[in-house]
């Protein structure tokens, strides 16, 4: 099984491009914090980061309601691919490809944006209604 979830920040605005075809992609960082203990017991703050990719509906969605700082819940699979750098070096890059995606940052804090929606399958565009009221 491959699946990943993750709740973050994000850590600058969505890209989003088109493929020759036509198909929406967003890219963005993601930054998810953790908390572990030292060796003295006092709590240390670390972030992981993970370069997200949105395709189709989800990419014009996270494209549209998304922005530099914007909490998050993504869930998807971790993907990998070879690009060549520019000193014609090939490298691997490991990608989270979103599944599904759910704005937790509350409507007050969206920058002027009054609608929020859930970024699960193509089709979904339902309102999440009052945040308070989710698990997340």
């Amino acid at each position: 099984m491959n699946k990943i979830m993750l709740i973050g920040n994000l850590g600058k605005d969505p890209e989003m491009n088109y493929t020759p075809s036509g198909m929406a992609i967003t890219k963005f960082p993601l930054a998810v914090n953790r908390y572990k203990k030292s060796n003295t017991g006092e709590r240390q703050d670390e972030t992981d980061w993970f370069n997200i990719v949105a395709m189709d509906k989800r990419a014009e969605i996270c494209n549209t309601y998304l922005h530099k700082g914007s909490k998050v819940y993504i869930e998807g699979r971790l993907s990998q691919r070879k690009y060549t750098d520019k000193n014609g070096i090939d490298r691997w890059m490991v990608e989270v490809m979103v599944n599904d995606m759910e704005m937790l940052t509350p409507k007050s804090a969206q920058g002027g944006s009054s609608d929020q929606y859930l970024a699960g399958n193509a089709d979904d565009t339902d309102p999440l209604g009052d945040l308070e009221d989710h698990p997340f």
